[in-house]
Formats: C-alpha cells, sequence, structure tokens
C-alpha cells in the first residue's frame, strides 16, 4: 500500500512535469493526514488547519497503513513540487459520503453500507471523525484549480462527529441495524476542523443528514439497502 501510494502520486508528477503547458496540479490527499495523533499531541477543544500533519509513528503503533501511505504521498508530492517549481495545490477531504454514480461500491461506499448493516469494525477505527457530501468535494477541486490565488492544502469538512453521535443520528433516520454505540479507542477526543480556508475559495458546505440522505438514496437505487423498510415504532 505504501509504495503504490507514493509511486502512483509521484508517476502523475513526473507526467505532469513533462507538459509545459500545465498551469497548476491539484492533488486529493485525505484528513488522515491531519488528524490522527496521540492524545497527548491532541490538546482539548484543537482546531486542526492545513499545518497540521497527523503522527507516522501514532498511525503506524495503530497499523493504520493506509493514513501512513496518505501522508508519505502528500510529503513526497510537495517536495517534488518544490523542487520542479511545479503549482501544487492539495484537496484535504474528510470522510466523503454522498451519491454513488456506479452500482459496484469504492470503499468509503461500502463502509457506508457496512454501517447501516450493523459493521462496527472500520467506525471504532475512525473515531471522531469529519464528513464531507462528495458534491463539496467535487466543488473544492474546481474552485483550487479554477482561482487564481488558490495556494497550499484546503481542508474540505462539513462537520466534524463523534462517531456514537452519528449512530444515534443514522438510527433516528433510517430504518437499518445500525450499531448502538462504538468502543473508544483513542481516549477523549473534541477536535474540530478550521475550513475557513476552504470558505475563502466561496465554498459552502451540505450538511451531515443531506450527505447521508442522498447516500442511502443512492444505496438504495443500486440495490444496496432494501426500500420499503419501515421505521420501528416503540412500544410504550
Amino acid at each position: 500500500m505504501l509504495n503504490s501510494a507514493i509511486n502512483g502520486t509521484m508517476n502523475v508528477l513526473r507526467a505532469c512535469k513533462k507538459n509545459p503547458q500545465l498551469k497548476r496540479v491539484v492533488l486529493t490527499s485525505s484528513s488522515s493526514t491531519v488528524r490522527i495523533k496521540s492524545e497527548a499531541d491532541l490538546p482539548p477543544d484543537a482546531l486542526l488547519d492545513e499545518t497540521s500533519w497527523s503522527s507516522i509513528e501514532f498511525c503506524e503503533s495503530l497499523q493504520i497503513w493506509y493514513a501512513v501511505a496518505k501522508i508519505l504521498a502528500e510529503k513526497a508530492a510537495w517536495e517534488f513540487a518544490r523542487e520542479n517549481k511545479i503549482d501544487l495545490v492539495t484537496v484535504i477531504p474528510t470522510f466523503v459520503v454522498g451519491p454513488n454514480l456506479s452500482p459496484d461500491l469504492g470503499p468509503t461506499a461500502s463502509d457506508v453500507l457496512g454501517l447501516l448493516q450493523g459493521a462496527t469494525e472500520k467506525f471504532t477505527v475512525y473515531g471522531r471523525m469529519g464528513y464531507v457530501h462528495i458534491d463539496d468535494v467535487a466543488s473544492c477541486h474546481i474552485l483550487a484549480y479554477e482561482t487564481p490565488g488558490a495556494e497550499g492544502r484546503y481542508i474540505c469538512n462539513s462537520a466534524v462527529v463523534n462517531n456514537n453521535d452519528l449512530v444515534a443520528m443514522l438510527a433516528a433516520r433510517f430504518p437499518y441495524p445500525v450499531p448502538k454505540s462504538f468502543c473508544n479507542i483513542y481516549g477523549e477526543q473534541t477536535y474540530d476542523f478550521n475550513t475557513s480556508k476552504a470558505r475563502a475559495l466561496g465554498l459552502e458546505f451540505k450538511g451531515v443528514e443531506e450527505m447521508f440522505d442522498d447516500a442511502v438514496d443512492s444505496l438504495r437505487g443500486h440495490g444496496h439497502l432494501p426500500k420499503s423498510e419501515i421505521m420501528p415504532r416503540t412500544l410504550i
């Protein structure tokens, strides 16, 4: 995973270097490059911005190899861009939720489907996490490319939600066997993301309810979730 992430990123940038007409490269990174730190390195109510980097050592201790790959790939991209005078901008989405174009689900959509079906493993590891609508991620890429003064990193996030609060919202909203709660493997987390830089581009974010409504409608439309379930009634 590590080599493929780094080599894939570098291969694209090397190809970009060969094009003298290229004006800017927008790279999709991940909030896993920003938010994963030990409790000691993440003070209460921390407001994480684009200067924050996750701890590789902490990610390795938890065997979160996806995050390690993303950190190393983005840092390699920045080094290559500086050395070769490439105008690089990175978009850092949080967990992307929304409709799926294809009936074949990618990893993120599969995680959402699993959560709605009662799976706990993935979201236990995710812990407190940011969420963003896929439409907003697309808009952020366009704005980062087309805005003349865009530079550096851009956190793309609608809201940060504890996983227990998330499943409470989903259980109240949808008739599926979502987990009741999760184990806490990180300790108390109260961090949030500062998205003022992305908002300064003109980006306005959709809410968590809307992104999950759109995701569920899409999963139903592709046949991954039943359409006709009725919300269970509470017996008094």
